[in-house]
């Protein structure tokens, strides 16, 4: 999809006003011939271009998250994430973006800045027991459902799906990043993902925290021209959770007419955005760095 500068340069801005994002990507366009952690032909670069399942895998991850009583309370005494939703997922979309596309240099420094952040980050849950967020089993729940719901999402809404192969592949490099941030023993397939998934259930909870947030996200703010958009994303970031997520929520998962009607409006909307991104984005412009070096 061939579109004129002006319209891009507009479609540009609607994408950061929904995103919250506020970094430039034109630093991606350097250190010329640098892959960065995992490469471009890696699964990570193929599966994160993709705007429409980023910011549904996105919201569902954050709804699992808030399912871990422990996990939950370091972002609720720590982070301003129920006033600040869109924030919150900007400076994580950039984080999700630096350690896939940007130098080495810049993702190891990204990830020892979250590190050091997580180590002074510890409390009291409301029983009086305590938690650390840099506790190897809560950064496992963490990275696992956003492994398991940006997957999900691509092979939803991407044309272009991700054989099994390639699937296990995009987990098992997804674990590289997993285990720079402090997790240990993750699953490398899809399969024994979605089963380690299955080992927390006996350490969540749907409580009134879970239920605020669960609120937070279902009333993410929004403009005017972009509310038909998000509320496309929030019920398929709610399709995209397991039905064991969304028994605990109390919730009826939607019917396949409604799930299939969801992802072609999506997929729809999404075409023009996509379409930018893939000229303007931080993946695009990765590209172009790695590109850059066999000119050299």
């Amino acid at each position: 999809m061939n579109i004129p500068q002006p319209l891009r340069h507009l479609i540009g801005q609607r994408i950061r006003q929904l995103t919250g994002s506020t970094q430039s990507p034109e630093s991606f366009k350097q250190p010329v011939g640098d892959p960065g952690l995992l490469g471009p032909q890696s699964m990570p670069w193929k599966v994160h271009a993709h705007f429409i399942s980023m910011m549904v895998g996105g919201l569902s991850s954050l709804m699992l998250q808030a399912l871990h009583p422990r996990a939950l309370a370091a972002v609720w005494d720590h982070s301003n994430f129920r006033h600040d939703l869109k924030g919150r997922l900007g400076r994580t979309a950039y984080f999700v973006a630096i350690t896939t596309y940007g130098g080495r240099e810049q993702a190891l420094n990204a990830i020892e800045r979250v590190n050091r952040i997580h180590s002074a980050v510890h409390g009291h849950m409301p029983d009086g027991s305590t938690y650390v967020a840099n506790e190897p089993e809560l950064l496992r729940w963490v990275h696992l459902g956003e492994v398991c719901s940006f997957l999900k999402a691509y092979q939803s809404f991407s044309l272009q799906p991700l054989s099994s192969e390639h699937a296990d592949q995009y987990v098992a490099e997804m674990a590289l990043i997993g285990h720079h941030l402090g997790a240990e023993h993750l699953p490398l397939t899809q399969y024994e993902s979605h089963q380690a998934l299955l080992d927390f259930l006996p350490s969540l909870r749907f409580d009134q925290r879970t239920k605020e947030i669960i609120h937070v996200i279902e009333n993410y703010p929004a403009d005017f021209f972009d509310r038909p958009i998000l509320k496309l994303v929030i019920q398929a970031a709610f399709d995209g959770l397991p039905d064991w997520a969304l028994a605990m929520m109390g919730r009826t998962p939607h019917n396949p007419l409604q799930k299939l009607a969801v992802c072609h409006a999506l997929r729809l909307v999404g075409l023009p955005l996509q379409a930018v991104l893939d000229q303007d984005g931080v993946a695009a412009y990765a590209r172009q760095r790695m590109s850059m070096a066999s000119m050299v």
